[in-house]
């Protein structure tokens, strides 16, 4: 006896389009956020942030709440790569200056815009999970804030305890 079987491929028009649909609409949120990145860095916002964070008070303590801000604002309105290509060459001279190991900086830094990217009422993430989900926004606004509180909590042990970061490098 032959016991192979087939799989049989038949088209699925309403699934593809709906794959087509929710890839289109991720994509129109990525290329928002990248447009949005472009025009703050022709205005110059970059710089301008920057040189407003050198000059508060606290130290290394102080700069590194200040980023944590910064990040978590950038993340819920940017995606991560085009939040770190404008602001990583900035930030990171200054945070290496005041004594902050470059790693430490990175981690705190990628922590603190995951946070932001799924911060309601702005965050890309946020979206973008509701849509794969198919959940409405309204739904999931309840239950996110439990995750955000850990995830807040967790972000801050690792930017206070920074050899959570460093401890293992040689």
């Amino acid at each position: 006896m032959n016991a192979q079987k087939q799989m049989r491929w038949t088209p699925r028009g309403a699934h593809l389009m709906e794959t087509a649909s929710l890839s289109g609409a991720i994509l129109l949120i990525v290329g928002t956020a990248t447009a949005m990145a472009w025009a703050l860095t022709q205005a110059g916002f970059a710089n301008s942030l920057a040189s407003l964070m050198i000059s508060m008070p606290g130290g290394h303590w102080g700069f590194l709440a200040i980023s944590i801000v910064v990040f978590i604002i950038l993340g819920s309105v940017l995606e991560g790569l085009p939040a770190m290509v404008l602001f990583g060459p900035l930030l990171f001279p200054v945070a290496r200056n005041l004594g902050i190991n470059d790693v430490h900086y990175a981690i705190v830094a990628i922590l603190a815009m995951g946070i932001g990217l799924f911060s309601p009422p702005f965050g890309v993430g946020f979206y973008q999970s509701c849509l794969i989900g198919r959940v409405s926004s309204d739904q999931a606004l309840g239950p996110i804030w439990a995750y955000m509180a850990a995830l807040i909590a967790a972000l801050a042990i690792v930017a206070a305890v920074p050899w959570l970061t460093t401890g293992f490098l040689t």
